[in-house]
């Protein structure tokens, strides 16, 4: 039913799109042929909001995954490069974040380690909102940054690294079972500002899966309680990740195809220096409005892959059959 309902809510909005479309078009007849500037203008401030409004229903209609409804799990973490890494850590962060809040979605840290002099070392966010996974999941891999660094007297060009992953939010309803032996839960003061509480109490949780090896952790609430039950929700997301990966895996190795994602690949340039560049390697697109992608207007980007992504999928599947 809840599949349904979203169909339905995609017609809907289609027929609606299209209507108000044939009205903008009566409406330019008669203020052309009434030579009606300011109807005009009105008519050119709608026609933009629609188009607005088209590009990002183009963009969820690729979004046919079984989980790109869901909530987004998004992590970064420094690459080499000490001080320079953990600030393009903190700027992706501040990226992300502009691009959630321009959504509507909401943001929420659950573990965050903050570098030696300025920046991140790593940090997770929880972003809520419908399709937030179908949307990053464009951000897999490792973006890289050439720039004049400020943290360098003799100002020379420098190049940092920051890896970004992004799984989904699963439901509590996916039966996961974690046994008590299965993991060991740590507990630990939490690292950073935080009041006159939490640098004072254990409250801070670790929880390590023994056969997986996967540790997930949340310091970010006072509460030792939600501290752990955040780290559960995590660990359940990222064990169904890892099954989820393990059946790609296996479907690309039935059609001989290396995966799209790969966590070691540099997907992203960004270039402030000796020119302005952003650039994705997967896709070809790129734009020189550096500091508009700073702010978070990555949608491009996102509609980019998505394109790349569906076209890509349909070569493979049209290869394995000789067709």
């Amino acid at each position: 039913m809840a599949e349904l309902d979203g169909l339905k809510n995609m017609c809907h909005k289609w027929y609606d799109m299209s209507k108000q479309v044939k009205d903008l078009i009566d409406l330019n007849e008669l203020a052309a042929g009434e030579n009606d500037e300011s109807l005009l203008k009105d008519i050119k401030d709608d026609s933009k909001k629609l188009e607005r409004e088209l590009s990002v229903f183009e963009v969820k209609t690729k979004l046919n995954g079984k989980h790109d409804k869901n909530s987004a799990i998004l992590s970064i973490h420094a690459g080499a490069g000490g001080t320079e890494s953990c600030d393009w850590s903190q700027m992706l962060v501040r990226m992300y974040s502009r691009w959630a809040e321009n959504k509507g979605f909401e943001t929420e840290v659950v573990d965050s380690l903050e570098g030696e002099e300025a920046g991140i070392k790593n940090m997770t966010v929880i972003i809520k909102g419908e399709y937030a996974y179908g949307f990053l999941q464009s951000e897999v891999g490792v973006h890289r940054l050439v720039r004049i660094s400020p943290f360098d007297s003799n100002k020379r060009r420098h190049t940092s690294f920051s890896s970004v992953d992004v799984i989904p939010e699963v439901e509590d309803a996916i039966n996961i079972i974690i046994e008590d032996g299965d993991i060991r839960i740590d507990t630990y003061r939490a690292s950073g500002a935080g009041g006159q509480h939490i640098n004072k109490t254990d409250s801070a949780v670790r929880i390590t899966h023994l056969a997986t090896g996967i540790t997930v952790q949340s310091q970010n609430d006072r509460s030792q309680i939600k501290n752990r039950a955040t780290a559960m929700k995590l660990l359940k997301a990222r064990l169904y990740e890892l099954e989820r990966e393990k059946q790609r895996a296996s479907y690309e190795k039935h059609y001989n195809e290396k995966g799209a994602i790969e966590w070691g690949s540099q997907i992203r340039s960004y270039v402030f220096m000796p020119y302005q560049l952003v650039k994705d390697h997967r896709t070809g697109y790129g734009t020189s409005q550096v500091d508009l992608v700073m702010d978070g207007e990555i949608d491009d980007f996102i509609g980019a892959y998505l394109s790349w992504k569906l076209e890509k999928n349909i070569t493979s599947k049209a290869s394995s059959f000789n067709i």
